[in-house]
């Protein structure tokens, strides 16, 4: 996604009216099935059309969401669906307060030159090779998203590959493009892994060894196949040479840093917050909470100009994500997502497998249009009510957990450290535009999807097992 010029002004009104026309069409053509309700008409046309102005790229993403909320804002209000307190307590500030602190923390550690120090040392160990730098960093960044929040490891990395690349002269979408979309399937392995877990795990009292017992073979099922299919469709850019290999050999990634004093004071600061992560639960803490407290020692030990250090905040992307917060919100307010919930329980007493995939896809799909968190807050209470109807849901949380995490990376916006990735990318001459993401990002999150659904129903006996 390029840097874009002001487009016209009617381009988002056509682009809005072509979603009302697509809505009132359908609205028309399914109403002798049900008649929905005028905020299911009305929120879903809205979301649809600050969804296509986004995918787009017409307008800047961070535009088209802040319109997209304000509409929806507009019409909960006068429509009596969405109030004003709902919309500012759909926002997860939770995960805006972790980007904030660790894009500070990323910052202060870009100064110290600590980047092109882990650059230097990754590329010497691949050798410069693209293929064993993108299976290199893509293993290590899926391991850590297991047991650390998958948006922190790809603040984290995604400067180190840029940097690593920019020292070999390679293209580094496929490296970003593997780490992004195995540190979304990485999370699926455990319970702490991504906040969908925590709350499945917590509603239907499953352990972190029993997320770990099951879902490992899928993750690891999935993340081979998008290394094989990333291999396939980027293998252009996999086949550039590495440039200054000898030289590379020869460089001092010592030499690097020249902060060393800085360095050590903000590793530490990290190191305690990422510590703290495996504790968090047992501490009563919240990851925001731990990163804001590691980001208060960080600025207290460094002692940084915090004009310069606010200046590392990418205040375009807190702004994306509190609008689309804001109209998800709206989205679910308006009934849309217990509307599919309840499309997908009228399946479930004749025949269990197809529910479990059923609840697969839809579960993927949506989390590629939508945050996974509200569809996953409306699921949970349709699959507990069927355990009340002598149904054995384990499969369909296992089916629920796997959805949500695999289809995140189906679209640009579909999960955070999406969005993250694709901004990082924008500042170098390699930016990840619509038509890459499809090309890869939508085609590996189908090919892990097909694998995972055929591992759960393979093993369906086992996936069945309390």
């Amino acid at each position: 996604m390029q840097a874009l010029t002001a487009p016209r002004p009617t381009v988002l009104y056509i682009i809005y009216a072509v979603a009302a026309l697509l809505g009132a069409f359908l609205a028309l053509k399914f109403e002798a099935l049900e008649h929905l309700p005028t905020p299911v008409l009305v929120a879903g046309t809205i979301f649809g059309g600050t969804y296509v102005t986004i995918l787009s790229e017409k307008i800047h993403r961070t535009i088209a969401a802040i319109t997209g909320a304000v509409l929806m804002l507009m019409a909960g209000h006068f429509l009596g669906f969405y109030s004003q307190t709902d919309a500012v307590q759909a926002i997860d500030w939770h995960t805006i307060g972790l980007l904030v602190a660790f894009m500070v923390m990323v910052g202060m550690l870009q100064k110290t030159g600590f980047f092109e120090y882990l650059g230097i040392i990754t590329a010497k160990k691949t050798m410069g090779d693209p293929w064993r730098l993108m299976v290199f960093l893509g293993v290590v960044v899926a391991a850590l998203s297991s047991m650390v929040n998958n948006v922190t490891c790809m603040v984290v990395i995604a400067p180190v590959i840029v940097a690593t690349c920019e020292i070999l002269g390679l293209n580094p979408i496929p490296t970003l493009m593997a780490t992004v979309l195995l540190s979304g399937i990485g999370g699926v392995a455990t319970l702490v892994g991504d906040p969908p877990n925590m709350m499945i795990g917590s509603a239907a009292g499953i352990t972190f060894n029993g997320f770990l017992f099951h879902l490992s073979l899928p993750v690891v099922v999935a993340c081979a196949v998008t290394l094989l299919t990333l291999r396939v469709v980027m293998r252009k850019e996999l086949a550039m040479k590495p440039q200054n290999i000898e030289a590379l050999l020869e460089m001092d990634e010592s030499a690097a840093i020249h902060d060393r004093q800085g360095l050590r004071k903000i590793l530490v600061a990290l190191g305690l917050v990422l510590l703290l992560f495996f504790f968090q639960g047992k501490l009563g803490l919240l990851p925001s909470s731990v990163s804001i407290m590691g980001l208060a020692l960080a600025l207290v030990w460094v002692r940084p100009n915090p004009d310069d250090i606010l200046k590392e905040v990418d205040w375009s992307i807190l702004l994306f994500f509190i609008s689309l917060f804001v109209a998800v919100g709206g989205v679910e307010k308006a009934g849309i997502l217990d509307m599919v919930a309840e499309k997908i329980a009228a399946h479930a007493h004749s025949n269990l497998m197809f529910t479990c995939a059923l609840l697969f896809w839809v579960a993927a799909i949506s989390s590629a249009i939508v945050d996974n968190i509200p569809f996953t807050m409306a699921m949970i209470p349709v699959i507990q009510y069927l355990g009340t109807q002598d149904i054995n849901t384990m499969p369909l949380w296992w089916a629920l957990a796997m959805g949500v995490g695999f289809g995140g990376n189906g679209t640009p916006i579909g999960a955070a450290p999406n969005i993250i990735t694709v901004s990082i990318s924008e500042k170098t001459k390699y930016p990840i535009t619509l038509k890459t993401w499809l090309l890869s990002g939508t085609t590996t999150m189908v090919a892990t999807c097909i694998a995972g659904i055929a591992v759960e129903l393979m093993f369906f006996k086992f996936f069945s097992a309390h």
